[in-house]
């Protein structure tokens, strides 16, 4: 595989978003991994019809800032990355062949677009918890 950029700032970040139409995030071990392995469902032992990410791209209904989506969308799964220091965030787009379990986007013709730092998610995780009641759910 050729090598891919690093992306190291939210900026960058959106920069890249401009640039490809639908770009979705993805923590694993990269590309080459993913391209032999792809996605299984660990509760049912199943292997899904494409690799399993989380969008990048704002939905239209969101009116606040973008920095904002890119910053809560990475904090999503960061946790991954947490328990395996292997797994590293992506940046990826591909065509959607469906939804997990999770409702999750599913992507195969997989395109890989950069690789997100250390320094990116860290700048994430801060302007998610400055932005937003970050962990509270309905019930909370």
């Amino acid at each position: 595989m050729e090598t891919i950029d690093v992306v190291s700032s939210l900026e960058e970040l959106e920069d890249l978003l401009k640039r490809d139409e639908t770009v979705y995030v993805r923590y694993s071990e990269g590309y080459d991994a993913d391209a032999s392995s792809g996605s299984f469902d660990t509760e049912s032992g199943l292997e899904l019809p494409g690799l399993s990410v989380n969008p990048l791209t704002p939905e239209a209904w969101w009116t606040c800032p973008v920095r904002d989506w890119l910053a809560r969308q990475l904090c999503q799964y960061k946790h991954l990355h947490e328990k395996n220091p292997e797994r590293h965030a992506w940046a990826l787009t591909g065509t959607l062949a469906g939804r997990g379990p999770d409702c999750e986007p599913l992507l195969v013709d997989v395109v890989p677009l950069a690789r997100l730092s250390d320094d990116l998610l860290a700048e994430a995780e801060d302007v998610y918890t400055s932005n937003f009641d970050a962990g509270n759910g309905p019930e909370d």
